[in-house]
Parts: structure tokens; C-alpha cells; sequence
């Protein structure tokens, strides 16, 4: 990796900075006003190696390096977290065919059982992390989950069976929350896009574990040994591979770009300086108040939550009973393992190609109308087609009804474009996570066995809810539209005041980028629609 092109040596005080060349006396009053625009020791982490304005510059082409070094790094990571934690959590999904002793409405509340323990400990967990080395936290939460599913395989009664899916559920309720302030710190909101839907393509309802897991399943399948039931096998292979993901976690996974041990020194201030001008900081271990009420009081958020809502509700159905209405076509277990397959893979294109265009047109809403769309139109066939016995367009209609999945993935990104501020961030994420937990165990319950095989209740539900999801998409593209006109007017008016130039407006730009300011207090931040 080349050098930087420019390296002024980091200064201490205004008096110094006064001596560099592009930086006379005449400036010195501006300097002097602006130092107190807010205190540094309330600012990011980043702060402990970078200046409030940058003082180092580097190429383009050295910046393109670091970020493929990242790249080679943080996504696959993030992706070997995700991948396992979907696999864990589908687990059931597998055995539910397995010839697992829970049935009928307890299957219904062991699925629950995951999503009250990720809802209980959402909020505690964001806490503690953000006290904490995130990445190493994160390590720890992957190996004790990964013993968590072992334990899976020693029980056959339901209530050991409701209390580890439970502990399950606390243990990942830290991921997502993590890997979107990971992917934030490190990447500029142009990339955030892609990079989340790269380690989003494994989540179930939109990617590779249902294709890997389902392969998986059939190949243990074929078992026909007495020693041990095939359930029980899926729980000791994907608890073991848990384990080894979080070893490699605890490893490897960088904290922020401060703490980054893969990059040098030159690099990590590098990494810092790259997202600067994006304005959405690093990391700040203090938690403020006047951040979560700003997070609390923006109609954002709320919408947010709602979107959220309106994707995991058809995620917990479908991430639990997807397979069972594949067989109810008329398929033998077997049959429908290798047959859930396609549409995990059809899933995880759309998820890739979502990710790719929101950073290509810089969008984040957009996409989401584009990935439910599809969805809409596979559950109206569901519907629709119901003891048509047109087995070939049921089941085409279940591998189209899966892009949705891709919604919750752009919902991060939005998250992580759209945030700033390390409490307000955290907050977001948090309650973001909340509304998953609620309509995931909201959605355990709209394929009622009363309802079985066809759940024309639960597929109609779906049809309503992502209708609905599609009305919101627009409303919040349109909102975050108008704040940036906003911004742009206020931005405008702050220069005229002041008198700025166009360095000194640069400098200023600089200044704020972490200074752990709100998207609201910061007047040079973006929002992506």
C-alpha cells in the first residue's frame, strides 16, 4: 500500500496549526471561535487518533486498497456470524420434519420461546455493549450459544426445549445490533448498502442457509441408525460450527477502526479519515440521554418500527413453517428439503442485487419496494391457487414470496446511513431489533394447526402486511427527502451568517465528523432516502 500523499505532523494547539502553510494569521480569529462549536472530550473514540480536522491526506488509490483489505476481513466475518445464527435459529424449522417429539401448539410456543428471550434481552444486551470491545462481545455471545444448541440434542421434553430456545434467543439479540455499527465505522454510506446484504444473504427468509441448511437436512435425512435421532444431529453439527464461528470472532473481528490490530497505525487513522465526511462517527462509551430521547421523539423511528413490524411478521411465519407448507403440496419429507432449496437462492440474488442498487443510486426505500413486490405476488397465488393442485405453481409461488426477506436487510443499512450519534445509533438498533423480536413471535402464531395444511389466514396476513410495508417505504423516502432540503436551506444560512468559505465550511465539516453529534445537531449530515 502506497503512502499518504501529505503528512503534517499532528498538532496540539491552534498556535501550531497557525504555522502550517495553507493555514495564515488572518485565519487565526475563525480558528479561535470555532474550536468551541462543541467539547472534544465528549466526542468519538476516533478522536484518540485523529484530530478534530484532518491533518493527513491520502490517495485515492490508497483508500481503495484499505478498503479491499477490509473487505477481505469484516464481511466474511460478519457473513460466518450471520450464517450461523440463521442456521441456529431455522434449526427448529429442520427439525420439525426430523422426527422432533414437540408438535402442534407447543412447536408453536418453543418457536416463540427464541423470540421472548431476543425481546427481553435486546435492550440490556445493546447496553453492555456499548461498554464493552463490541467484537469481543460479540465472540463470547456466538460460543455460549453454540453450547446452547448442543444442549439442543440431550432433551426431548418441552419445557428444557422452551427454556434453551429462550437462552438461545438472548444470546443473538446482540448481532445485528453489532454488525450495522461494525459495518458504520468502517465503511462510507455509499458501500454500508452492499456490504450489509452481504452478510445478510444468509439469513434464512432471504439466502444461503436455507440452501445450505437445507441440503443439510437432507443429506442427515438418509440416517437410519438407532443411536441417535437425525434431529439431534442437527443440533450437535450446527452448535459445533457456532462455536468455531465465535473462536474466529474473538480473533479476528476488529472493534472499530481504532482498535483494528489487522491495520497499522498509518492504516487505522486511514480507515478513520475515509468515513469522515460522511459524518457518522465511530464509537462514544457514554450513553446520553438527550440522544435517546432524540431517538424517541423522531418520527423516523417510529416508522421504522413499523416497517420492521410489517417484514418479520411473514419472516417468523415463514422461517418456521415454510417447509411444513411445501409439504402440504403433497411432498414426502425428503421431497421438501431438497425442494426449499431454489428459493433460498432466488432470495439471496435479490438480496445482493437490493444491497448493489441502494449504494449504486444511493437509496435505501426504493429497494424495498422492489423486493416486496414479488412477495405480494407469490402469497396471492398461495392464495389464490389453493386445492388447485397445480403443485408446479405453489411451489414456484414459495420460492418468489421469499424476496422480502431482503426489506430487513435494507432497513439497516438505512439505519446505519441514516443514524448518527453513538447512543442515538444504538437506541435505533435496538429498538429496531425490539420490533423484529415482536413480529417474529406475532408471526409464529398466524399459521394456527387449526388452520392446517393450507393457513389461508396466515398467507392472506402476509399479503395485507407487506402491502401495507410498501406505503411506508414511500412515506419515510419522502421524509428523509424533505429533511436534507431542510438541512441544505439551514446549511446555507449558517455560511452566509458566519461568512464562511469554501475551506473554512470544509474545516468545519471536518470538525463535526466526530464530535458524537446527532443526524439532528449535526448541520452537515446527509440522509440517504
Amino acid at each position: 500500500m502506497s503512502s499518504p500523499i501529505i503528512r503534517p505532523k499532528l498538532l496540539d494547539s491552534p498556535t501550531e496549526k497557525k504555522s502550517i502553510g495553507s493555514r495564515d494569521a488572518e485565519k487565526q480569529p475563525y480558528e479561535e471561535e470555532t474550536l468551541s462549536v462543541t467539547d472534544p472530550s465528549d466526542g468519538d473514540e476516533a478522536l484518540k487518533l485523529v484530530g478534530r480536522e484532518r491533518q493527513t491526506e491520502f490517495s485515492e488509490e490508497y483508500y481503495k486498497k484499505l478498503r479491499t483489505k477490509l473487505d477481505r476481513l469484516i464481511p466474511p466475518l460478519c457473513a460466518a456470524v450471520y450464517f450461523t445464527q440463521f442456521l441456529d435459529k431455522t434449526s427448529l424449522n429442520y427439525a420439525s420434519i426430523m422426527g422432533l417429539p414437540i408438535t402442534g401448539q407447543h412447536y408453536n410456543l418453543v418457536s416463540l420461546a427464541f423470540y421472548l428471550g431476543f425481546l427481553v434481552w435486546e435492550f440490556p444486551t445493546v447496553y453492555i455493549s456499548q461498554k464493552l470491545r463490541i467484537a469481543k462481545y460479540l465472540g463470547v455471545n456466538v460460543v455460549i450459544w453454540g453450547i446452547i444448541l448442543m444442549l439442543h440434542a440431550a432433551t426431548t421434553s418441552f419445557g428444557a426445549f422452551f427454556a434453551l430456545r429462550f437462552l438461545l434467543g438472548m444470546c443473538e439479540s446482540c448481532v445485528a445490533p453489532i454488525l450495522i455499527l461494525i459495518i458504520g465505522m468502517f465503511y462510507k454510506k455509499n458501500e454500508q448498502g452492499t456490504r450489509v446484504s452481504w452478510f445478510y444473504v444468509m439469513v434464512r427468509s432471504s439466502g444461503l442457509t436455507q440452501v445450505f441448511g437445507g441440503f443439510v437436512a437432507y443429506g442427515i435425512s438418509f440416517y437410519d441408525g438407532h443411536a441417535i435421532a437425525p434431529y439431534k444431529i442437527v443440533y450437535l453439527l450446527l452448535g459445533g460450527l457456532a462455536i468455531i464461528v465465535g473462536l474466529c470472532v474473538l480473533a479476528w473481528l476488529p472493534d472499530s477502526p481504532v482498535h483494528a490490530r489487522m491495520l497499522t497505525h498509518e492504516e487505522r487513522i486511514a480507515a478513520l479519515e475515509r468515513v469522515r465526511d460522511d459524518q457518522g462517527g465511530t464509537e462514544n462509551k457514554k450513553w446520553k440521554k438527550d440522544q435517546i430521547v432524540e431517538a424517541l421523539t423522531d418520527i423516523r423511528t417510529w416508522l421504522i418500527v413499523l416497517s420492521t413490524l410489517m417484514t418479520s411478521i411473514p419472516n417468523g411465519a415463514l422461517s418456521n413453517f415454510s417447509n411444513i407448507v411445501i409439504k402440504s403440496f403433497g411432498y414426502t419429507s425428503k421431497q421438501t428439503l431438497i425442494l426449499s432449496t431454489p428459493g433460498g437462492a432466488i432470495a439471496s440474488i435479490t438480496t445482493l442485487l437490493c444491497g448493489w442498487y441502494s449504494d449504486k443510486k444511493n437509496e435505501r426505500m426504493l429497494p424495498i419496494v422492489f423486493c416486496l413486490i414479488p412477495t405480494i405476488v407469490g402469497a396471492a397465488m398461495l392464495v389464490g391457487l389453493n386445492n388447485s393442485g397445480k403443485k408446479g405453481a405453489l411451489l414456484f409461488a414459495t420460492y418468489i414470496i421469499g424476496t422480502f426477506g431482503s426489506a430487513l436487510s435494507t432497513i439497516y443499512a438505512y439505519n446505519a446511513s441514516n443514524t448518527s450519534g453513538h447512543t442515538k445509533k444504538n437506541t435505533i438498533n435496538a429498538i429496531t431489533l425490539v420490533s423484529f423480536s415482536v413480529g417474529n413471535i406475532v408471526g409464529t402464531e398466524i399459521f394456527q394447526p387449526k388452520d392446517a395444511p393450507a393457513y389461508i389466514p396466515g398467507k392472506i396476513a402476509i399479503l395485507v402486511l407487506l402491502t401495507v410495508q410498501l406505503g411506508i417505504s414511500v412515506l419515510l423516502r419522502w421524509i428523509n427527502i424533505h429533511l436534507n432540503k431542510k438541512k441544505k436551506v439551514a446549511l446555507a444560512a449558517e455560511i452566509a451568517r458566519n461568512g464562511w468559505s469554501d475551506v473554512q465550511v470544509q474545516r468545519e465539516r471536518e470538525r463535526h465528523a466526530f464530535m458524537d453529534l446527532t443526524d439532528k445537531q449535526n448541520i452537515f449530515f446527509v440522509y440517504t432516502a
